[in-house]
């Protein structure tokens, strides 16, 4: 079984027309995803699978909607004994541990604010957000790494008053063991909510600038129906994989929410370190998933595979999201794999908000049209709509019915910078064709301005990696004294190739003659691997910074 119809009057979509016309999510006024989606289902059919979880060192479960139903109200019921209350937040460094999901939903029953955080944040980047939300209570993996910058830093947040590690650790109360007293077949306490009220917050992953904390309320779960049912295409029985840490905002998108609505179980994949597709590839296999979405950087990685070796049969479909996927990787994968992907576009922010959803054909590099919860235009620097084919800024219009959309960058604070006239503004910069797909141009800080001309990195580096050599690029402006402003390509070379002027000279001739020639980078330096946040994306705005210094 499923909840599908609990919150969708129409099922079923042919076209996009018909989509946009008759896709809704109903929202019930106190909606509480763990109540209303967790809990029922440990009710209804108490053996459905929601987990299936794997290590790296072999390890696996197989995890009920039961389970998470009763450890979650363990977990809640051990807050509640420790002080924590509705609206108080709740800092997650889990990683992939099956706790980070008992914890979540937990926090969703007592009304916490969950913040989930990855485990490569500093001593200074974990005291700025405690000090930044007020965080109450820290929970975190044990490992040296994070166990070591949590205590470092908590000289510095005077706000927390408990910090639990998983297993416990030196100065740190163990999680486990605390939580293990509780009863898990009832809550100890009453918790209320609307669907409007604060429910979980992010930290932008700061690809510029400091990051920001991005606040969502509880009907944000039921928005990602969307995300899941129309993209992703999960569905009873599935088994969803979403290469993601559970640190930034699309595990949400991938891991959780809309997924389990949609009665699909989740695969995760708990690692230390940095896995590469050869890890994946096995487990896709093995445990046959069903549905999968993986930043382009995996997809660039994997068409240097065989992957003739692997039966991945049971892939019914396949998404990416994060940047745009270049054309020549869309192409090689489906020449692999006989399927196509399909692209979507959102942030932190927002739930899907542009898709290539089923019922399109997907065009290799298109984000795809927008998603029906939301009204989308592109517009110029004056807040004016565009017409197809000039780039524009993607905006989303203001809608006091609509649900995905964030409340604010913090829980008291509106949305003040990013707003105008109505519309949000994701500082996106975008085309689209006479047909309605969108396609990325660039994050409007990282367009080049060189001699007149507007450029946006994506097309350059999508040039760039149709050459053998290249593995992974990114392109940004350095200072021109004539130019303004000159292209450079910092690149990953593939397996046996190497630095050499004649190279460079070869790769610069390439793109001179894949795109318009005024395009091509002036200056390339090659390099080990790219600057990425913790969500894979290349962070631009670091390889600027290192310019400058140099």
């Amino acid at each position: 079984m499923n909840l599908i119809s609990d919150f969708l009057p129409v099922t079923e979509f042919t076209s996009y027309e018909q989509l946009m016309r008759d896709f809704k999510v109903n929202v019930k006024p106190d909606f509480n995803f763990a109540f209303d989606v967790v809990d029922k289902y440990a009710e209804l059919e108490p053996e459905k699978l929601a987990l299936v979880w794997r290590n790296d060192s072999g390890e696996e479960k197989f995890i009920t909607f039961k389970e998470v139903s009763n450890e979650s109200n363990r977990i809640a019921n051990m807050l509640y004994s420790k002080g924590v209350r509705k609206g108080e937040h709740v800092l997650i460094m889990l990683m992939s541990r099956y706790e980070y999901w008992f914890t979540v939903v937990a926090c969703h029953k007592l009304g916490a604010i969950a913040i989930p955080a990855t485990s490569q944040l500093t001593s200074k980047d974990i005291a700025y957000r405690c000090n930044y939300a007020n965080v109450k209570c820290i929970i975190s993996v044990n490992t040296s790494s994070v166990t070591g910058y949590v205590k470092n830093a908590l000289p510095d947040c005077k706000s927390v008053k408990h910090a639990f590690t998983v297993g416990g650790a030196d100065g740190f109360e163990d999680f486990h063991k605390e939580y293990s007293r509780f009863d898990g077949d009832k809550l100890d306490f009453e918790h209320k909510n609307t669907a409007s009220e604060p429910m979980l917050a992010y930290f932008t992953s700061g690809t510029t600038g400091m990051p920001k904390m991005v606040t969502h309320n509880y009907a944000y779960a039921a928005a990602h129906i969307a995300t899941a049912y129309l993209w992703h295409c999960c569905r009873d029985g599935g088994l969803h994989f979403t290469a993601a840490d559970t640190g930034w905002a699309k595990a949400s998108w991938g891991k959780i929410y809309g997924q389990w609505i949609c009665g699909s179980a989740n695969f995760i994949y708990d690692y230390y370190g940095k896995y590469t597709p050869l890890d994946v590839l096995p487990l896709l296999e093995k445990y046959k998933v069903t549905t999968f979405c993986a930043p382009p950087t995996m997809y660039r990685f994997l068409i240097k595979e065989d992957l003739s070796k692997y039966d991945l049969s049971s892939i019914e479909h396949y998404c990416t999201a994060g940047e745009p996927l270049n054309p020549v990787v869309y192409e090689q994968i489906k020449s692999k794999i006989g399927k196509s992907i399909y692209e979507g576009y959102g942030q932190t922010e927002t739930v899907l908000a542009l898709g290539t959803f089923p019922c399109m054909e997907p065009r290799p590099a298109s984000m795809g049209k927008p998603c029906p919860l939301y009204a989308i235009e592109l517009l110029d620097d004056n807040g004016k709509p565009v017409p197809d084919g000039v780039e524009g800024e993607i905006c989303i219009k203001y809608n006091p019915e609509q649900i995905g959309l964030f409340m604010g960058y913090n829980t008291f604070e509106k949305m003040r910078s990013v707003w105008n006239d109505g519309y949000y503004h994701t500082g996106d910069v975008a085309t689209r064709d006479s047909d309605g797909y969108f396609w990325f141009v660039g994050r409007d800080d990282d367009i080049i301005k060189s001699s007149g001309y507007r450029i946006g990195p994506f097309e350059v580096e999508s040039a760039l990696l149709e050459h053998p050599s290249v593995m992974e690029c990114a392109i940004t402006a350095v200072p021109d004294d004539v130019r303004g402003q000159i292209i450079k390509a910092t690149v990953v070379l593939a397996r046996n190739f190497f630095p050499s002027d004649e190279l460079i000279k070869e790769l610069q001739d390439h793109v001179k003659h894949t795109t318009a020639p005024y395009k091509y980078p002036r200056v390339i330096e090659f390099v080990d691997r790219l600057p990425k946040t913790i969500s894979e994306k290349i962070r631009r705005v670091e390889i600027r910074e290192n310019d400058k210094k140099n």
